[in-house]
């Protein structure tokens, strides 16, 4: 079915000289199932697509994956597999695993609403909320909600940060298929203060990113043998000059991100950014085609 509407989305694309192409965020998002291919990243972490895709399992030992009628609990089987890794860590901090978010669709590509990345099955997000059962019916999945972790004022951790939130993101941080975790600037500001003059290596891979108050998001690392996959740069070896993240640049996200300095007379507007969702087959690789009519 999936096959047959997305010939259809192409072919009234296609009606016309005037007709637009259909975006490729409708056709990926046509798909319920993945594609019975080898599996493969495809692009980059926000323009591209992946083959061979599984999917989380609604319910494991140690987590649950929630939002399933978005139908975004698809990933590289690496991805999975650090899913189950990590959950089953959490619990020896006293959690019952991890609420698992958004990882991609059957297919990656991009989504119809919502993220800008999360296209090649190697981003994953987690809820800051600590699982209380893993029983959640499909229902509670879709009302219950996370928590934030970042005060009110957006400049600091609030009461529901706890050490476990600590050790849960260094032991993902810590984890060799990791390449970053995005969280909200706060956290990283907390848990730099926190670590130890010793051991603070891991802090590279914790970035500051908006909008990450209420789950932190895990990218993996382009797997081994999958070329087709692009390596995101700058690598976290080259984050600043100490290594870790934790210099000065880091107080921008609470004070000029929040409080942007009035622009100089004159000054151009930076050009809007295209959103993924506008992107047609053109603007992703070639290979994304054999992806979408595979069987």
């Amino acid at each position: 079915m999936a096959r047959i509407l997305t010939a259809l989305i192409l072919g009234l694309g296609l009606a016309g000289p005037a007709a637009a192409a259909p975006t490729a965020s409708a056709l990926f998002g046509a798909h319920r199932d993945g594609s019975k291919q080898a599996p493969e990243a495809i692009g980059s972490y926000a323009k591209g697509c992946a083959a061979g895709l599984v999917q989380l399992r609604e319910t494991g030992p140690t987590w649950q994956a929630m939002r399933l009628s978005r139908n975004r609990n698809w990933g590289h089987p690496e991805t999975i597999a650090f899913i189950e890794r990590l959950s089953a860590q959490a619990t020896r901090y006293g959690w019952k695993g991890l609420y698992i978010g958004d990882i991609s669709q059957p297919r990656g590509g991009p989504m119809t609403s919502g993220h800008r990345s999360h296209q090649i099955g190697l981003d994953v997000d987690i809820w800051m909320r600590p699982p209380h059962r893993l029983n959640l019916s499909r229902a509670e999945r879709e009302n219950l909600s996370s928590i934030s972790v970042r005060s009110a004022d957006q400049r600091r951790v609030n009461g529901n940060f706890t050490r476990t939130h600590i050790a849960i993101l260094q032991t993902a941080a810590m984890d060799p298929a990791v390449d970053r975790i995005f969280v909200t600037a706060p956290v990283k500001i907390e848990m730099c203060k926190r670590a130890t003059r010793a051991d603070r290596a891991w802090l590279q891979k914790i970035r500051p990113l908006y909008g990450h108050h209420y789950h932190f998001h895990v990218r993996l690392k382009c797997p081994t043998g999958n070329r087709q996959c692009e390596t995101q740069r700058p690598t976290v070896a080259k984050l600043s000059k100490g290594g870790d993240g934790c210099d000065e640049t880091l107080d921008w996200w609470v004070t000029d991100y929040l409080d942007p300095p009035k622009p100089k007379p004159g000054a151009k507007p930076a050009p809007k950014r295209r959103h993924p969702r506008e992107y047609t087959m053109a603007d992703l690789p070639a290979q994304c085609q054999n992806v979408l009519a595979a069987d």
